[in-house]
């Protein structure tokens, strides 16, 4: 009786491990040898109940699906686009924060938060973290990445950044960071 149970058993593993391996040929998976039935009375002690067969499923179709394309890479950038990126700003965008130059030279007037200012000996020194919470001191006409500072007050920095406007143009302004911005001014 042993024996038949085993027989029952392994047929029915056979059976199962094939459709499966099937399945996994038609989605494009990596083949997968089927696990060979014991006969040996000794080998597995299984109860005589047969195992409920695996729900019949559809078969994968064989176009990857976005996410599995995004996933493996395969797609180009330039395929698709993301309806919401500007169209006008995409080489200054993607160039914003790469490649910078350590230390002071490395600053960018936009990015900038002013903490303070203090009074020296040798004139005034403005107290300014970059939005990595690095702690720089900048003094009159120390160089930026992107512009230089003009003069520091009591109360503010005065910066004359350099820049481009979104078609390319170049554009110089007078940027003003105060340590109190008072109600709507950018800090």
């Amino acid at each position: 009786m042993r024996s038949v149970n085993t027989l029952v058993v392994a047929i029915l593993l056979a059976a199962s491990s094939s459709s499966l391996l099937a399945q996994a040929n038609s989605a494009g998976a990596a083949t997968v040898a089927p696990p060979a039935a014991k006969t040996t009375p000794h080998a597995s002690k299984t109860s005589a109940k047969p195992k409920a067969k695996a729900s019949p499923r559809k078969p994968v179709e064989s176009a990857a699906s976005p996410a599995e394309v995004q996933a493996t890479g395969e797609a180009d950038k330039t395929a698709r686009r993301d309806p919401f990126e500007s169209l006008v700003n995409r080489n200054k965008d993607t160039n914003a924060g790469k490649n910078l130059p350590p230390g002071k030279a490395g600053l960018q007037v936009s990015t900038l938060r002013l903490d303070g200012i203090v009074r020296s000996s040798n004139g005034m020194i403005a107290v300014v973290s970059n939005p990595q919470a690095r702690t720089y001191f900048l003094r009159e006409g120390d160089q930026l990445y992107d512009g230089r500072v003009e003069k520091i007050a009591m109360d503010g920095v005065s910066f004359h950044e350099l820049g481009k406007d979104a078609f390319g143009k170049p554009v110089e302004r007078q940027v003003n960071k105060r340590i109190y911005a008072s109600a709507g001014e950018q800090q």
